[in-house]
């Protein structure tokens, strides 16, 4: 069966840095399009970034654009989001999804509509 885990959440400090990873199983992550999305207590689940199957595009939301990266390592059925310059306004649950129907095109911020999902992992910024 399809699966998604993510990894690499945790507490950082304003202006710090994180990882996450998005393992996938029961799939090859060239199949699909991998996006990240986020999701506060009180806020609308919003996309962050996503990665396309093939081509090598990608696409970010303005409130991250200049501070995340989004990449695929193929060889390890992997999607990382490299997030740097963190801020507490980038607190959240984070969650990485797939769906092999989506380009990575558009507006990412509004795109929510993911086949498959992983569990998320908290990413919390604050002094």
């Amino acid at each position: 069966q399809l699966q998604l885990v993510e990894s690499g959440g945790g507490l950082v400090q304003p202006g710090g840095s994180l990882r996450l990873s998005c393992a996938a199983s029961g799939f090859t992550v060239d199949y699909s399009t991998i996006g990240w999305l986020r999701q506060a207590p009180g806020k609308e689940r919003e996309g962050v970034s996503c990665i396309s199957s093939s081509g090598g595009d990608t696409n970010y939301a303005d409130s991250v654009k200049g501070r995340f990266t989004i990449s695929r390592d193929n060889a390890k059925n992997t999607v990382y989001l490299q997030m740097n310059s963190l801020q507490p306004d980038d607190t959240a649950t984070y969650y990485c999804a797939a769906d092999a129907h989506y380009y990575c095109s558009g507006d990412v911020s509004y795109v929510l509509k993911y086949d498959s999902w992983g569990q998320g992992t908290q990413v919390t910024v604050s002094s």
